[in-house]
């Protein structure tokens, strides 16, 4: 059987119960990396977890930085996003030819990881809470906040990565993780520093009277004209 089937057994306690058979090649491991660290004072469990977390986290900035490139009003910030989502997409595949490497499943999805997804997927919700506001500046501010608070703990996960190789004994496996890490943590600091750069930027412009207060009852021809600032402030950013 290739696929995952739902059988019927016999009766137990005079009710039918369903059994689900899964073939074993389609079986994914409880924990991902087996004895990658023994003998290293490393928890298995938890760097399976730790690496499912991880990847469970890129995978969702990438979904954010697809979306809000998508909706943003200044074509600087749609390329920055689309540039940085690209990014974010080979550290994905980085990730996953890590775990592999390691002997684990990058398909394995640890429970810190499903708190993850649910914490980001209400990151991205929020961005969607002002979709229709006459005022396209606070929409664009709470597309950076969500950028910015992702990358942050990117950039935190892969700084712990590196910090957790630096105690392995095994030189295979800590070089394996180093060349990984060193990859991607240049990236991650520019994605860091290049949000937070943007916010002060809109924050600035907000600050010179880019308000909601400023489109209340003018429509949509100041709304238009918001738009033409916030293209104009980041004009010049790649």
């Amino acid at each position: 059987m290739s696929e995952a089937t739902t059988l019927t057994t016999e009766p137990f306690l005079g009710r039918d119960q369903n059994m689900t058979f899964v073939d074993p090649e389609r079986t994914v491991r409880v924990v991902p990396v087996d004895d990658v660290f023994a003998g290293q004072e490393i928890d298995n469990t938890f760097v399976a977890d730790l690496l499912s977390d991880m990847l469970a986290h890129e995978r969702c900035g990438l979904h954010l930085y697809r979306s809000v490139a998508g909706r943003s009003q200044a074509p600087a910030l749609q390329r920055g996003y689309e540039h940085r989502g690209e990014e974010t997409r080979e550290h994905i595949e980085i990730l996953e030819t890590l775990i592999a490497g390691l002997g684990g499943q990058p398909t394995y999805v640890s429970p810190s990881a499903r708190a993850t997804v649910k914490m980001d997927s209400s990151i991205l919700e929020a961005t969607f809470l002002l979709r229709g506001s006459v005022d396209p500046a606070a929409a664009e501010l709470v597309m950076l906040d969500a950028v910015l608070m992702a990358e942050a703990r990117d950039r935190a996960n892969w700084e712990g990565l590196a910090a957790l190789a630096d105690d392995l004994t095994d030189s295979a496996v800590r070089e394996r993780i180093r060349m990984a890490t060193n990859r991607v943590i240049d990236e991650e600091d520019e994605h860091v520093r290049w949000a937070k750069t943007q916010r002060a930027k809109l924050l600035g412009m907000l600050a010179h009277g880019v308000s909601v207060d400023e489109a209340d009852g003018h429509g949509d021809r100041v709304a238009d004209g918001i738009v033409d600032r916030i293209r104009h402030w980041f004009s010049d950013d790649g």
